[in-house]
């Protein structure tokens, strides 16, 4: 059984390793290509005519395996480009900013993402992206999503089920509310960020493996389970990975998901729950055991998808219990257990598919840990505190996209201004890093240009 186990997924580390390779080593083709793929403008799948953010058509869309279409054949190759300008209210350390840039006011090339994004045979399909990060210098494997689903009837309602591969607890999802694609999905990696995230909110992104299946029934009750492992060291380096300090599964981590949802009329409604279980070796030192992080999340969503009005609501809640004996033991906690909360209320709304503004509100609070959360510079805890709060202010103009759209569906942009602020940082407000630093310093501007095509 083990062997058997080893060679499953030798055999899917080989199908990622070998599309990421396709993907670097093609050329770029114009597209989008889920758009040019089937025949719909990038409004139909996505609120405010680019991504994330899914609509009804775009759930669906990815439910039944990115497999639909209906328009162009060609190769389902994509380009994508992020660059940005950034400023924060106070210089940042001159320590904490990669060579060749100012400890403020930031212009950059943040990414080029090169997509593998379409069907790949009758019943499935894939995404697939490559990203070159331009204030890091280098090429990583990003997001992967393979998937393949069919339709059956159950109880006389349609039934849609799927097997599914990826590399990141919540890609696969089909909702904004979740980590992986949740708002804002673009920023800058200039801004400083709070010491403290659970497991689930890009802990393992990019380290692991999942295989799982999901289900929708009815149009109504959506269900999934999957099993993490993490990446064995020398594939994760090869496919771009730091692999420094992160944790490394022990066995596997499964993870589950189950939502509601109903649309009556021009209103769509979801609620749901979504959550993680891992025993870990803490920065891959297995000498004193491990950790267990154990992470459950709810959310809901609320959306209005009108012919010209289109406004969504989403909240999502993560409680994470921590059993840190292994951290302990090696001295990198004060404390044997722990608990770490995030809560996100956000609101968008857009115009005609073009004009868009949204709000955010977030906050995280927990234990109190000063072996966790140490005093530093910039990113440090002065009263070991992981507690953080603020907003995030967002307007967007998005001038392709739309079926009327110049060169659609080839050409897509998005310019954007950004506006994050903190109320609470690592535990402060005044002097929250121990050398002088308030949180409102960390107030950050970002303006993006970004472009797909």
């Amino acid at each position: 059984m083990a062997r058997t186990k080893g060679i499953l997924g030798g055999g899917l580390l080989v199908l990622i390793y070998l599309v990421a390779v396709v993907v670097s080593a093609s050329p770029a083709h114009a597209m989008p290509s889920f758009a040019r793929q089937t025949g719909q403008p990038c409004a139909a799948c996505h609120v405010g005519a680019f991504g994330p953010q899914l609509t009804d058509f775009g759930r669906d869309f990815k439910l039944n395996g990115y497999a639909w279409g209906g328009g162009s054949s060609l190769p389902p190759l994509s380009l994508m480009l992020q660059t940005g300008f950034t400023h924060t209210d106070k210089k940042v350390p001159a320590g904490a900013v990669q060579p060749g840039f100012s400890a403020n006011d930031n212009a950059s090339v943040n990414e080029l993402g090169l997509f593998y994004a379409g069907r790949i045979f009758s019943k499935g399909g894939a995404f697939v992206q490559g990203t070159y990060d331009g204030v890091a210098g280098r090429w990583a494997i990003d997001n992967v999503d393979v998937r393949a689903a069919d339709s059956f009837t159950l109880f006389g309602a349609p039934l849609v089920a799927g097997l599914n591969i990826n590399n990141s607890p919540t890609v696969q999802d089909l909702w904004h509310t979740t980590p992986a694609w949740g708002h804002p999905l673009f920023g800058t990696p200039f801004m400083p960020s709070p010491a403290a995230a659970t497991l689930i909110d890009g802990g393992l992104e990019q380290q692991v493996i999942g295989t799982g299946a999901y289900a929708q029934w009815n149009n109504l009750l959506y269900g999934e389970f999957a099993l993490y492992q993490t990446l064995p060291g020398h594939w994760q380096k090869g496919l771009g990975v730091d692999i420094e300090g992160e944790n490394q599964i022990s066995g596997v981590a499964p993870y589950w998901r189950l939502a509601l949802q109903r649309k009556i009329d021009q209103h769509y409604f979801s609620v749901g729950t979504f959550g993680l279980a891992a025993s870990v070796y803490p920065g891959r030192d297995r000498t004193q055991g491990t950790d267990h992080l154990t992470d459950v999340a709810v959310d809901a969503t609320y959306q209005y998808l009108g012919d010209r009005h289109r406004a969504t609501f989403n909240l999502a809640y993560i409680h994470e219990d921590q059993s840190l004996g292994a951290s302990f033991a090696l001295g990198n906690s004060a404390n044997r257990s722990n608990t770490l909360n995030t809560f996100k209320a956000t609101g968008t709304y857009h115009l005609d598919n073009t004009y868009g503004g949204s709000v955010q509100f977030f906050r995280s609070w927990g234990s109190s840990d000063t072996g966790l959360y140490q005093p530093g510079e910039l990113e440090g805890s002065a009263n070991g505190s992981p507690n953080s709060s603020g907003y995030v202010l967002q307007l967007d103009w998005t001038p392709f996209g739309k079926a009327d759209s110049y060169w659609s569906p080839w050409l897509n942009a998005r310019f954007a201004l950004q506006y994050t602020g903190y109320f609470q940082f690592n535990g402060g407000t005044h002097n929250y890093d121990g050398f002088g630093r308030n949180a409102s310093d960390n107030n950050t501007l970002f303006l993006l240009a970004w472009f797909a095509l």
